[in-house]
């Protein structure tokens, strides 16, 4: 009995267990972004591996230039992070202290709000929980942040307001960049 026709599957197969588990780890790394981890560049550096180690199968693999679009969207979205993030907060007269703070809030509640929401609806209430916890971070650290400088001259809840709103945009924007990166990398491994 020949197991020829075995040992021609083998390549193919493991190409495509290798771009599921790239798609696994993409996923993961994605939802990091919550957690204020720059997930988009994991995506990257993750898919360039890829592109690198995995021979190309039957037409399939990342492509070169799919890689170099990966990286121009992944700098976008931390460009559309740091303005959602900061530049409402900035607008409204928050010092650097209160920015400095409102990140700081924003990684540590992200943790707290994904741990304590995770039992109510596991993979949902993580992702909802980091982003209101961070959310909730990013205004108390800015408003606090405007309390211990002893700044009188601006409303402190209306910078720890603008915060907290830039936060949930930036974040959202991110990861709306985040999913183009993945789908495209995905389709141009698969496909």
């Amino acid at each position: 009995m020949s197991f020829e026709w075995l040992y021609d599957l083998l390549p193919v197969t493991f190409y495509y267990l290798m771009a599921t588990l790239l798609l696994l780890a993409n996923i993961t790394a994605w939802v990091s972004i919550l957690f204020l981890v720059p997930g988009n560049w994991v995506v990257v550096f993750l898919s360039a591996l890829f592109y690198v180690f995995m021979p190309v199968q039957e037409n399939n693999g990342i492509s070169l230039t799919v890689l170099l679009i990966a990286v121009a969207l992944a700098g976008l979205g931390e460009l559309v992070e740091m303005l959602g993030g900061s530049a409402g907060a900035a607008k409204k007269g928050a010092s650097r202290r209160a920015m400095i703070l409102s990140l700081l809030g924003t990684f540590l509640c992200s943790i707290l709000g994904a741990g304590l929401a995770t039992p109510i609806v596991p993979p949902l209430g993580t992702i909802m929980g980091a982003i209101l916890g961070g959310s909730v971070g990013a205004y108390m650290g800015a408003y606090l942040g405007e309390v211990w400088k002893g700044n009188q001259d601006v409303d402190r809840q209306e910078i720890g307001r603008a915060a907290f709103i830039g936060r949930i945009l930036g974040v959202v924007g991110k990861m709306a960049i985040g999913v183009i990166i993945i789908v495209m990398i995905t389709v141009d491994s698969f496909i």
